[in-house]
């Protein structure tokens, strides 16, 4: 093919990307931002036994990106999951660096207080510091352990995947995050409060729990999501065919 110039212009590359993949890929990153932009807010959920515990607002979000992760790595493989996950990672810093310059750049009259968007918009260093620690170890995590569950049970039991994998994550990412955050950071970059152990242990259990509670409920989900995308791709193999 050749453009207006004489020039020959080359076709552009046709990709054959299942569309649940880029779906989950889209749902992934989604929930991510999402779990950054409203982790301000600290939710008060009463738990059985443990009366009122306290979480990030963003601990839905961020159970979806374990659902969506799960899904990615059953359907298309460990490559492609980590993919997504260390891409994402990259995508945390864009999103600060739109969020710091929109609040960098003055308020026109008539905007929002811009007190109030900083203070809702504007997370504290050591928040961002332990989220983006807890993120990178805890999802590379959940990905490889994940498969090593699958090898081990030969393809079986994908609930025993999908709870062990996003259960043992899930502990990794509240146990960094609450110790890079409120104890780690505090200590030695002087950001943030630091909190004394009693409470770091009570935020660590909590938040857990919570966690945890949600894995149990998103493998239901993992099983119908990974059944219906199973289905169309063998029933559109077989029109193709």
């Amino acid at each position: 093919m050749s453009g207006a110039d004489g020039v020959a212009v080359a076709e552009p590359r046709r990709l054959n990307v299942p569309l649940a993949a880029v779906v989950l890929t889209a749902l992934f990153v989604a929930a991510l931002v999402t779990a950054q932009v409203i982790s301000a807010k600290l939710l008060a959920v009463s738990l059985p036994v443990l009366g009122a515990v306290t979480a990030p607002g963003g601990t839905l979000a961020y159970a979806v990106t374990f659902f969506a992760s799960d899904c990615l790595s059953e359907l298309y493989g460990k490559s492609y999951a980590r993919k997504v996950v260390n891409v994402a990672f990259a995508m945390n810093f864009v999103l600060l660096a739109l969020v710091f310059a929109t609040i960098a750049t003055p308020a026109a009259q008539g905007s929002v207080d811009p007190a109030a968007f900083e203070t809702v918009l504007g997370l504290s260093g050591n928040v961002v510091l332990g989220s983006l620690a807890a993120y990178v170890i805890s999802q590379n995590w959940d990905v490889i352990a994940f498969h090593r569950i699958r090898e081990f049970t030969d393809g079986d039991a994908l609930w025993l995947r999908n709870v062990g994998s996003t259960a043992s994550s899930q502990l990794i990412d509240t146990v960094v995050f609450t110790l890079v955050a409120f104890a780690v950071a505090p200590a030695l970059f002087g950001v943030g409060a630091a909190l004394p152990t009693p409470v770091l242990v009570s935020l660590i259990v909590g938040q857990y729990v919570l966690k945890l509670l949600i894995a149990l409920v998103d493998t239901p989900l993992v099983y119908a999501a990974v059944a219906l995308v199973r289905r169309d791709e063998a029933d559109a193999a077989g029109v193709s065919a």
